[in-house]
């Protein structure tokens, strides 16, 4: 994919701008706090309709304006279409998205309209934060990869949020009426969170070994590096777990097993990376579990992503290696 213009008004620090981009790498210079980072942001809302950086999207709107705008042409360089994709975002909720001048009703279907990977300072997150950070991140890529996993994300989401608010109206007990309701949502979470961990563990197969190239590629020389994903409960089972940690779940009033419980694995030199890495080390492996990402979304759905590389080494646009067009911020 192929960003070729970009427009803003109202979208953060920028009153109005105009971008002109296209084929080959586009290199967006400045100092700190002129905005550059809020360009990537604009791109990776197109693509999802959320912040990167996860905040409210009223936070993207200028302050003092009431609406803001972001528009792209955007060209798909396996069909050569070229789509205009417009999303406006209102204080007051009312936000709404445009291909082609034609509405969408869901969110959902702007996925694939564009795709955007990005790297920032802040992706250090992905190996020193906890657990959520890197289970998001597989789920990201897992719903880039395809729409359905979308569905099941959000579908996961909905049945842990009913099975979490049983247990809390349980109070402590597990009466016959809770028991038998609390079976109707162990039910449809296990067929949700096997399907996510099925999904999650084809994945960390895939991305190990890209990412260990990625890793090589960016540190100059090979270097053992790990991702495992292997949650206790798909050992035995999610239903069997479910069964055997119910009573701790009533008593503690909420899900204490399944897919929202999981953890990514990182290792650099079989040691963890989240306590035993430098921060330089660290680092490192968060741009190549992006870059890893990045080249097996363009793999597997035969187009690259937009890269966008938001402050880092200057080689990771070559290393990249794939026909998208990257844009790579710098400060002076």
């Amino acid at each position: 994919m192929i960003v070729q213009s970009l427009e803003l008004r109202d979208f953060r620090n920028y009153a109005e701008a105009h971008f002109e981009l296209g084929d080959g790498t586009t290199a967006i210079i400045g100092d700190n706090g002129q905005g550059k980072t809020n360009v990537a942001e604009s791109l990776a809302y197109l693509a999802t309709l959320a912040s990167f950086r996860r905040v409210p999207v009223d936070a993207l709107i200028r302050v003092g304006a009431e609406q803001a705008i972001v528009r792209a042409t955007i060209r798909h360089e396996e069909d050569d279409r070229e789509l205009l994709v417009e999303a406006e975002i209102n204080r007051t909720g009312r936000n709404r998205v445009q291909v082609n001048k034609q509405r969408l009703a869901r969110a959902r279907d702007l996925l694939g309209v564009l795709r955007v990977t990005v790297f920032s300072p802040d992706d250090l997150v992905l190996v020193k934060g906890g657990p959520g950070e890197r289970r998001s991140f597989l789920d990201d890529l897992l719903v880039s990869l395809h729409p359905k996993n979308d569905v099941l994300r959000t579908d996961l989401d909905r049945i842990l949020k009913q099975r979490n608010t049983l247990l809390k109206q349980a109070g402590g007990r597990l009466s016959d009426d809770v028991a038998f309701t609390l079976d109707v949502w162990d039910a449809k979470l296990v067929e949700a969170g096997e399907a996510m961990g099925r999904a999650r563990a084809r994945l960390t197969e895939e991305l190990a070994p890209r990412t260990a190239a990625a890793y090589a590629d960016l540190a100059g020389s090979p270097v053992p590096v790990g991702l495992t994903y292997d949650p206790p409960w798909r050992r035995t089972g999610l239903a069997a777990a479910l069964e055997a940690g119910r009573s701790d779940d009533v008593r503690r009033s909420i899900s204490l097993i399944g897919p929202h419980r999981d953890e990514l694995e990182l290792a650099i030199n079989e040691l963890p990376a989240r306590t035993h890495a430098s921060q330089g080390e660290q680092r490192t492996l968060a741009l190549a579990l992006r870059l890893a990402g990045h080249r097996f979304v363009a793999e597997r759905v035969g187009s690259a992503p937009v890269l966008v590389l938001d402050d880092v080494p200057r080689n990771s646009t070559r290393i990249a290696a794939t026909p998208s067009s990257p844009i790579s911020l710098r400060g002076r």
